[in-house]
């Protein structure tokens, strides 16, 4: 991509899937991502992410690793294989050393600890859509340990 693409593409607003079973934790963090820059769609139902996503076009998926129905890694797996172009974020209050991440096989560009800070996960976020598409990252190369805001 030429330095003139890079540039329309840094303007246009990054869209963002939050995938959590608590409502209220969507609902929080689409109003926060929302002020930090981003376009944001979220569920709390995570059997209806695929559905969805037939329909929005999403740049990053920040997904929970605990929910009920489908766990984090495997919605991530069905992200990947159906959606490529779609980077996708773990999270959870459940640390990943690199050797799970890596032995999990499912295509995750990074790991994100809750709690966390929004504007420091909104640093993060920007930076793996900065980059090509990366190689799954480790839970140590995500950065500091982000908290709550």
């Amino acid at each position: 991509m030429g330095i003139f693409a890079t540039e329309i593409r840094s303007l246009q607003l990054a869209r963002v899937l939050v995938v959590d079973n608590e409502e209220s934790q969507v609902r929080d963090l689409l109003v926060g991502l929302r002020h930090e820059g981003f376009e944001a769609v979220g569920t709390h139902e995570p059997d209806s992410v695929m559905e969805l996503l037939q329909g929005e076009s999403v740049d990053v998926a920040l997904v929970d690793l605990m929910m009920s129905g489908i766990n984090g890694i495997e919605l991530a797996r069905k992200i990947r294989d159906a959606h490529p172009a779609v980077r996708v974020v773990l999270t959870s209050a459940y640390h990943l050393s690199e050797r799970q991440l890596s032995r999990a096989d499912c295509g995750v560009v990074g790991f994100v600890p809750k709690p966390y800070v929004l504007a420091e996960l909104a640093d993060f976020l920007r930076a793996k859509l900065t980059h090509a598409r990366p190689a799954p990252a480790s839970a140590a190369e995500s950065g500091a340990r982000l908290r709550a805001s």
